[in-house]
């Protein structure tokens, strides 16, 4: 199982954006010296808790600074931008990283960006499944493209003013060829997004904030996507992203990861339900989908989402999931404000150091169940 990272990122709205930008590229740096595999960063244009409003400008930045980790835009926000901006982008960074690059997608979920670019009112989901198709076309024709599909607004040519002996009217390949690997967030339960994702060889990220028992219905339907087209399955391709706080001790690990009132964690799934629930989305904190809002308690949210604890609890708890899912390929570490940098930066070591190597040798020794079910067995 592999270690990737994913960070929105959120923070507290009377921080300084400077500040913020700062300790996000730290933690990324971080990340790539303990070996993570992945990075991804989330995008808003509208929303001064997440501070990112480009996640290419922003992972540009840290090519240079970081060596093996690869960059992942978490998501590019397809309804947000003409497919051939993002195409062109993508490929360009692809060449930059020499490959160190994955290119996360999703329509752009926030209300409030839409209402900004003037598309509040767009079906967003079809111009996300409009624009990959493009971006697919670009990087797969030469010039001049003469993308024209039915029912598709982006129509892309150069016919007209190609001048191939100067090089004029080509648009850039990536790097990897035939592209990069794209990765796809999933966060509704019983996603048939996730399915489409199948079909197209496109690879899954289960979002932190969605209950354990709502993640098997991803697998199974990217499943049969893949199924409908006549390609294995790969369980290896399905990431998983958690919320996780490792502590050398239960208390501190109880304390910063859920009880404290200045907790990162408490600040980060209060935003989230506040959001959900105005957005209408909040089912993914329910434990049955006809369950009453007034169960939604921020406690209770912790305590279903957020792996806490020692090491010995987290790789429990790992296993666990890994148990109720029947395996992935990659625990995606979501990351948070740093309220105390010392005790999050621990928290990535342990995780890094010694949890996912304990929790590798437990499933190469065929144990998939948590280390305290195997000894009560």
């Amino acid at each position: 199982m592999r270690l990737g990272y994913f960070t929105m990122p959120l923070h507290p709205l009377e921080r300084v954006v400077t500040e913020t930008l700062q300790e996000d590229r730290d933690a990324i740096i971080l990340a790539d010296r303990l070996g993570f595999h992945d990075a991804f960063v989330g995008e808003h244009l509208t929303d001064i808790a997440e501070n990112v409003t480009s996640s290419m400008i922003f992972l540009a930045t840290l090519i240079g600074d970081t060596k093996q980790i690869k960059l992942g835009t978490g998501t590019s926000n397809l309804s947000h931008s003409h497919p051939t901006l993002i195409a062109s982008h993508a490929a360009m960074f692809d060449h930059l990283a020499k490959g160190r690059f994955i290119l996360g997608i999703s329509p752009g979920a926030l209300a409030s960006d839409a209402e900004a670019l003037g598309i509040l009112n767009e079906d967003r989901n079809k111009m996300f499944a409009e624009a990959i198709d493009v971006i697919l076309a670009i990087w797969e024709r030469k010039p001049p493209y003469d993308i024209d599909f039915p029912d598709n607004r982006f129509k892309v040519t150069t016919r007209t003013t190609q001048r191939p002996e100067i090089g004029r009217g080509e648009l850039m390949k990536p790097y990897q060829s035939p592209r990069p690997e794209i990765v796809g967030t999933v966060v509704a339960p019983g996603s048939r997004g996730v399915e489409l994702m199948g079909q197209r060889d496109f690879h899954p990220m289960s979002a932190n904030f969605l209950l354990d028992h709502w993640l098997p219905s991803h697998w199974t339907n990217y499943a049969a996507g893949k199924t409908a087209v006549e390609q294995p399955t790969d369980r290896d391709q399905w990431r998983i992203a958690r919320t996780v706080f490792v502590a050398d001790d239960d208390a501190t690990a109880r304390r910063y990861g859920k009880d404290d009132a200045n907790s990162p964690y408490r600040y980060y799934y209060r935003q989230m339900l506040t959001k959900m629930m105005l957005s209408k989305r909040h089912v993914i904190f329910k434990r049955h989908a006809d369950e009453d809002d007034s169960a939604l308690t921020l406690e209770r949210v912790l305590d279903d989402l957020v792996l806490c604890g020692t090491v010995d609890q987290v790789v429990d708890q790992v296993l666990a999931l890994n148990e109720l899912t029947g395996g992935f390929g990659e625990l995606v570490y979501a990351g948070m404000d740093q309220v105390d940098p010392a005790l999050s930066r621990r928290s990535m070591q342990l995780m890094a150091e010694q949890v996912m190597p304990r929790v590798n040798a437990a499933l190469k020794a065929g144990n998939r169940a948590p280390a305290t079910q195997a000894r009560a067995a």
